[in-house]
């Protein structure tokens, strides 16, 4: 039997000992404080450090050790008598002489007891202590910053470290508690927007105060569908909206008269509208999309009616022309598609005649003939067209970047536009052209992260000149040279999953490089395909553990039997 076996949670003064440096002691109170406070779930069976549905009390040395007689002696008895060790990494913490030795004296007393890492600030390789990492170790740990885990989740992996609990239970309670609360906000505004109702019933006779009262239904109505539709995005409940999208539809179709309401009524509508569109569109409803999408059409017509030259109209009636004609595209609806998307780019154009900020219009036009790009290439339409409307969409996000030379949402525009561009030379099979493009893409990704080296999204983004480089091999007889750089690809790709071991982007990137080297490798070398098929099922299945994947997952599982049904055919006939 172990130390820690023997060793009962009662007779343990501490259920954890925090380590960390003076610079960090806002943060180590804060997390003192909650740890002691909080409650694990009736349902979840307790590992051994809890002590009933708490976690026990939390050593932390400054002030815990305000009556003791001598500092080393109190620590070793601290660290002696806790079930686990907390070490919060920062830049100044890796500086800690005090917190590197409370590691080593902790590991020597207890090898087999946890130590949970909860990183603050600062990269790992500057922020974990040598105690850590001695001998090639590679901890686990809570990523507390913003960009990362964040503050909730990552208090919920060190409490399931403590307690010696599953963290999937504890982040199921996390977010039923979160939704029981969003809940209750959205309970309450529907029984004031009754009330509202009823309010504006008794105010119709009187035109300023029925005014007013519409003004107050609006304001809630705003409420609704942004501020708290982003509550209920960040619990994973937007299903919740779709009853409160209901009505507001039922509103909004009363509205028959456009004439009749006001500007800034029939601003909010259009905006809400293409919100709740966006909503559907995303949570696999087209239809319910495509119907929001047009009454929104239908609002910003209106305005533009109203004020021709107002090139905020203008670009407000430009975003209804793409989202209907988006809500063509997902249905592959060619004819409409071009409708609206050739709408867009009349509205881009009208855009950049009138309005001050060129910056804007000129990224809008390039957005408008980046989709006409895309419309020509599919399938191999039109792909003259194609490469006209994405050097057409270069030359205009150049000219944006011209105006606004700082602004990252720009470049990246114009990185993707280039990507575009290699895409449909690829398919003309202007190999040489397509390298060029992918060179200028290349260029365009380096210097923004040359600006910003530890941007995961940016360091993400730069492999992608490198994926469309191979793909050009193998689309040019190359097979072995762009299986070659894929292999390379997918190592990097595995270190930003270690990364970021909850980010979809970057399985999904794996799973296509998997799929384009199955493809390589299909004719010249069978056996090693029927490997890469392998692993880009274990791809499929990783992407799989993530929530909202399902139309991702079902053309990877196509493709994927598609390959096998080839292979074993292949077999068979020779």
């Amino acid at each position: 039997m172990g130390e820690d076996e023997a060793v009962s949670a009662e007779m343990r003064r501490f259920a954890a000992f925090i380590s960390y440096s003076h610079a960090d002691a806002e943060l180590a109170a804060k997390l003192q404080r909650q740890l002691e406070r909080y409650r694990l779930p009736r349902h979840v069976e307790l590992g051994p450090a809890a002590q009933g549905n708490r976690l026990g009390r939390i050593f932390r040395d400054r002030e815990d050790l305000a009556a003791a007689s001598s500092l080393s002696d109190a620590i070793r008895a601290a660290l002696a008598d806790s079930a686990s060790l907390i070490v919060i990494c920062s830049p100044d913490a890796k500086q800690s002489r005090w917190v590197n030795d409370e590691i080593t004296l902790f590991q020597s007393l207890h090898p087999e007891r946890p130590i949970l890492v909860a990183l603050v600030s600062g990269e790992p390789a500057e922020a974990f202590p040598d105690a850590l990492t001695a001998g090639g170790r590679e901890p686990l740990a809570a990523d507390l910053r913003k960009n990362a885990d964040g503050w909730s989740l990552g208090f919920l992996k060190i409490v399931a470290g403590i307690a010696g609990v599953p963290l999937d239970a504890l982040v199921q309670r996390d977010a039923q508690r979160r939704i029981r609360r969003v809940t209750g906000i959205t309970l309450a505004a529907l029984a004031a927007m009754l009330v509202m109702g009823v309010m504006t019933a008794f105010a119709l006779s009187a035109r300023n105060e029925a005014a007013r009262q519409r003004a107050s239904a609006e304001g809630l109505v705003e409420y609704m569908l942004t501020d708290l539709r982003d509550k209920l995005r960040g619990v994973g409940r937007i299903d919740v909206m779709d009853g409160v999208n209901q009505r507001a539809m039922e509103h909004y179709r009363g509205q028959s008269d456009l004439g009749s309401l006001p500007a800034g009524s029939l601003e909010q509508r259009a905006r809400i509208l293409l919100a709740m569109g966006e909503d559907d569109d995303k949570s696999g409803k087209p239809e319910q999309a495509r119907a929001k999408f047009l009454e929104a059409h239908r609002a910003t017509a209106a305005l533009l009616y109203r004020e021709p030259d107002n090139p905020d109209r203008i670009f407000a009636h430009a975003q209804s022309e793409y989202w209907v004609g988006q809500a063509a595209w997902r249905k592959r609806d060619r004819q409409a598609t071009s409708k609206y998307w050739h709408g867009y780019a009349r509205q881009a154009a009208r855009l950049l005649e009138v309005d001050p900020d060129k910056a804007r219009a000129n990224l809008e036009m390039g957005y408008a003939s980046g989709n006409l790009c895309d419309l020509y290439y599919y399938q191999n339409y039109d792909l003259k067209k194609a490469v006209d409307y994405c050097r057409q969409a270069i030359r205009f996000e150049k000219a944006a970047l011209d105006r606004a030379p700082g602004k990252t949402e720009i470049a990246m525009a114009l990185a993707n536009s280039y990507g575009w561009l290699a895409e449909v030379l690829v398919a003309d099979k202007a190999f040489a052209d397509a390298r060029k493009a992918r060179e200028e893409e290349q260029q365009i990704v380096d210097r923004l992260l040359a600006r910003d080296p530890k941007n995961f999204e940016l360091r993400f983004r730069r492999l992608w000149p490198e994926f469309g480089s191979a793909a050009i091999d193998i689309a040019a007889g190359q097979e072995q040279d762009g299986v070659r750089k894929l292999e390379a690809l997918d190592r990097q790709f595995a270190a930003l999953s270690r990364e970021a071991p909850d980010n979809v982007e970057v399985k999904r990137a794996m799973a296509r490089s998997l799929y384009a080297q199955t493809g390589a490798l299909m004719t010249q070398d069978p056996a090693a395909a029927r490997v890469k098929l392998q692993q880009l099922r274990g791809a499929i299945a990783a992407i799989g553990r993530t929530p909202g994947q399902i139309e991702t997952l079902t053309a990877f599982l196509k493709e994927a039997d598609l390959f096998e049904a080839k292979l074993n055919r292949e077999r068979s006939e020779r």
